[in-house]
């Protein structure tokens, strides 16, 4: 199995709002419309930052992200080539995410606790 992280950035032209709201009603279902996902993804988590209890950490500079898990790198790769991801869901990703600040890593992971 194999997770990918993505620390996202809102399009400049929106609101934080507008962009947790379109993430979570309008992009995380049309993700869950592409077939091959129901194959290859085991979990979809999105998250939205809030304010951290005072003097506890310090808040990283980004609008939310997401966390995907996939069987494994070739339902990675059928997931993200798929006719759905291409010709919606990433058309979908242009118009409430600055791309080029958005960080992506792709790993393994390792649990600790739990």
């Amino acid at each position: 199995m194999i997770k990918m992280t993505m620390f996202l950035k809102r399009h400049p032209d929106i609101s934080r709002e507008e962009f947790v709201r379109h993430h979570v009603e309008d992009h995380g279902p049309l993700f869950r419309s592409i077939p091959e996902a129901a194959t290859h993804v085991k979990r979809y988590i999105q998250t939205h930052p809030v304010e951290p209890p005072e003097s506890t950490v310090p808040q990283a500079d980004y609008d939310g992200t997401a966390e995907i898990w996939f069987d494994g790198p070739d339902g990675m790769k059928a997931v993200l080539n798929s006719k759905t991801y291409t010709s919606k869901v990433f058309p979908d990703e242009k118009t409430f995410l600055d791309h080029e600040n958005t960080l992506i890593l792709v790993g393994e992971q390792t649990d600790i606790i739990g």
